[in-house]
């Protein structure tokens, strides 16, 4: 199976996604996504530029060899733009060679492990009022775990709460919008939203919430203790996790169950929180984590160590990234949650896909490859717009994480 074509496609249908096509010779296709949410230019350029030349020629079904030709061969190696290129490579390469076998990818990673891949949806609201109403609606749609994110009393604006309670999109502006941030006040008021939330519905459905890199590791572990009494399916990016130790010290502190992993680009940038027990889920994404190759090298780490897998999926990841995620889900055996930020229908339009959500979780189909096309027609009436994350300052306006 020669590769004879391959082409970058940009389209915004509502925010910016970056696709790649790769064709062969007998006629078969398969897409990957490389988005990276604000730098996807950076990502597009990477693969027109410096990657696709390289691929025309190859045979698709060396997935293996051309995945370490792509990363062993380029001297400034890894980095989050490097390895979300080769990911959509990768991603696509493995939607062709199940096209080809004429299966879905699950089975020839090596077949179902479970029959639904159970998800979480995101509930938030300006205050603690809105956020349980919010939970209660995803409760109504099925769901069976519900992030929750609310206001904090005294800060403009708070990570996680947005105007549209369904297809929430923090890239906002043509610019980088500033918030302000207020650790004490976070920590002072997020224990109220959980005691409510269980106060409220129970122990029934499981409560994850997002800290997204905002606390010291003692201020992590004075949450994650003061959070224990409502269970939480996890607490999520509690610090920066450069520092690998740092998690050392949350440990000591409480036993809340403790995910991160979504910024990482590599098994080297988790490998040390693996093997050393410090955190519970590892959610490195297919997209930003070299593919489906290397990801599964990061799930069979973690699952030596009692680690289990919690991919990202918001909506910065195109539905290709889902679909794949959704098809890797099926077959880990170390499986944990899944992510799931619905699309809006101009997105699911552009990229249509046949998995399904049902009672809390989402089903794969059996259609060959990893079940998402892409429509080019309809992609290319939306054309790029420059969208950046927002930053964060401290009220004195030292900068800080957002």
């Amino acid at each position: 199976m020669k590769i004879v074509d391959a082409k970058v496609i940009v389209t915004c249908p509502g925010r910016n996604f970056v696709t790649i096509k790769i064709i062969t010779e007998d006629g078969i296709y398969g897409i990957g996504d490389a988005t990276l949410n604000g730098r996807e230019l950076a990502v597009a350029s990477y693969l027109a530029d410096h990657l696709i030349p390289c691929l025309i020629g190859r045979d698709a079904g060396q997935i293996e060899d051309i995945w370490q030709f792509f990363y062993r061969g380029a001297y400034w190696r890894g980095g989050p733009v490097g390895m979300t290129a080769l990911a959509a490579i990768d991603v696509a390469l493995w939607d062709i060679k199940a096209k080809a076998a004429n299966m879905p990818l699950y089975q020839l990673l090596g077949g179902r492990s479970r029959s639904g891949v159970m998800v979480y949806g995101h509930a938030n609201g300006n205050t603690v009022e809105e956020t349980v109403e919010e939970v209660g609606r995803y409760i109504d749609m099925g769901y069976k775990a519900i992030r929750a994110q609310t206001g904090v009393p005294g800060l403009a604006s708070t990570y996680g709460v947005s105007k549209d309670k369904l297809f929430y999109e923090p890239a906002d502006a043509d610019l980088p919008t500033e918030n302000e941030w207020d650790t004490a006040r976070y920590l002072e008021h997020v224990p109220t939203l959980f005691r409510t939330l269980r106060d409220t519905y129970g122990y029934d459905r499981h409560l994850l919430h997002d800290v997204h890199h905002r606390l010291t590791p003692i201020e992590a572990g004075r949450l994650g203790k003061d959070l224990e009494p409502f269970r939480l399916f996890w607490l999520e990016d509690a610090v920066s996790a450069e520092l690998q130790e740092g998690f050392r010290l949350i440990r000591q502190h409480t036993t809340t169950p403790l995910a991160v992993g979504e910024v990482f680009a590599s098994i080297h940038n988790c490998h040390q929180l693996i093997t050393e027990q410090l955190i519970d889920y590892i959610r490195t994404t297919i997209v930003h984590g070299g593919g489906i190759s290397h990801i599964r090298r990061i799930a069979h780490l973690a699952e030596l160590y009692h680690v289990r897998t919690g991919f990202h999926g918001a909506t910065d990841l195109s539905p290709i990234t889902m679909g794949a995620a959704l098809h890797f889900d099926t077959w880990v055996p170390n499986f944990g949650i899944q992510e799931y930020m619905r699309h809006t229908p101009e997105t699911d339009e552009v990229f249509p896909h046949d998995y399904t959500f049902e009672d809390g979780y989402l089903i794969v189909g059996d259609t060959p490859g990893h079940g998402v096309d892409i429509n080019e027609e309809l992609a290319a009436k939306y054309e790029y717009e420059r969208a950046y994350l927002p930053v964060n300052r401290l009220s004195d306006g030292t900068m800080f994480n957002w």
